[in-house]
């Protein structure tokens, strides 16, 4: 036979035996539900968790006071037992995951949401509580990947990656696409907006026009309570998975949150989630996905490209005034002033504005190629 085609089959083998090690078929996974703290009582967390057995041939385990029901139960009192008890049992690996209200996560893990959108496409939201990195603009770019983990352990191989069109976003965007010019692989999605865009506005998450939303923690947090409970009035959170596993390089603990205010849907949603990034070995994916990084050096990419910037709108160099009609878009809001004072510096007269899809530079027509090139020179532009 062909050495080529041997090769081949050789090849084709391997990527099946390493598709099939991520996959854990036939497994049945433990999965702990904390019942003390929430707002709306237990019943609804044991009747969601009772019905997901049933459903998913999963083994919930409640972690809380003694109840009524033929699920297995670690048996504590209080909410603080009950966190103190759950990293026991993860620790021990009696439990592959747990679902739980109100969790401290260490700096440098968030969690990735889940929600269904009025057009019924479930989309990602990365993140909705811990915090990344106390730097927004590299927290964002982290939870781009960490958005894009979960996601593949759901089943999506190439999810679309969006950027919710908040502070920051255009200089998360610029950071990304470099990101990808070293040779890692996204996939951006684009606004359903007529201008589109990587840049995600409002009417974007209503459509689910993008797999994942990368946005802040922060951010993300109100968008989850929005989409959970605007149609029950707030009191309570009715539809969608909760604001998922917490995430981060080196954390293995699978920990999914939902509210205090989370309803039966919802609790049952969040354990369907656990047993769906389980099936799929989010564990696995997470470090395919670091080992993909440290090949580009992504911490040296991250220390090189993402530091404060010299501040010049300070000393504004004046000239003359001019007519300024054309618009350029795509500077973020909070570098606005410094790319205006930079056209100035290089003799360019230019103003700020605010379009209706954001921040935009203002120029006079004539040097508007000249300010563009310009812009993307200090690394103000895409």
């Amino acid at each position: 036979m062909n050495s080529n085609v041997n090769k081949i089959i050789g090849k084709t083998f391997l990527n099946i035996a390493k598709e099939l090690e991520k996959k854990d078929f036939g497994k049945t996974f433990n999965i702990g539900v904390t019942v003390l703290g929430s707002e709306l009582g237990t019943d609804h967390i044991i009747q969601a968790a009772e019905e997901d057995q049933r459903k998913l041939g999963v083994n919930v385990v409640l972690i809380g006071p003694k109840m009524d029901t033929y699920l297995d139960i670690v048996e504590v009192q209080t909410e603080e037992e009950a966190h103190h008890k759950l990293e026991e049992l993860l620790f021990k690996k009696e439990i592959d995951a747990v679902v739980t209200m109100h969790y401290t996560f260490p700096i440098g893990v968030s969690t990735i949401g889940r929600v269904v959108t009025p057009t019924g496409k479930s989309m990602f939201i990365a993140t909705t509580t811990g915090t990344t990195s106390t730097n927004k603009i590299e927290g964002m770019v982290k939870n781009t990947v960490y958005g894009k983990v979960v996601a593949k352990s759901c089943g999506i191989e190439n999810p679309t990656i969006g950027i919710l069109n908040i502070e920051g976003a255009k200089e998360v965007e610029k950071q990304l696409k470099k990101l990808v010019e070293k040779g890692y692989d996204l996939t951006f999605g684009q606004s359903k907006r007529s201008d589109g865009g990587v840049a995600l506005r409002g009417n974007d998450l209503i459509m689910g026009s993008c797999d994942v939303v990368v946005t802040d923690s922060l951010t993300g947090n109100i968008i989850m309570k929005l989409f959970s409970s605007f149609n029950n009035g707030g009191k309570e959170e009715v539809v969608g998975y909760g604001y998922g596993p917490g995430i981060g390089f080196g954390y293995e603990n699978k920990v999914f949150i939902v509210s205090r205010a989370s309803g039966a849907n919802v609790v049952r949603g969040a354990i369907e989630y656990a047993a769906e990034t389980l099936k799929g070995n989010i564990n696995c994916v997470l470090k395919e996905e670091e080992e993909k990084l440290n090949k580009l050096n992504f911490n040296d990419f991250l220390k090189e490209n993402i530091k404060e910037k010299k501040v010049i709108a300070q000393t504004v160099k004046e000239i003359p005034k001019e007519i300024v009609t054309a618009q350029i878009a795509g500077v973020d809001i909070m570098e606005l002033d410094n790319a205006v004072a930079y056209l100035k510096e290089k003799e360019v007269y230019s103003e700020a504005g605010m379009g209706c899809t954001g921040p935009i530079v203002m120029v006079n027509e004539s040097k508007e190629e000249l300010a563009r090139k310009l812009l993307k020179e200090g690394e103000f532009l895409a």
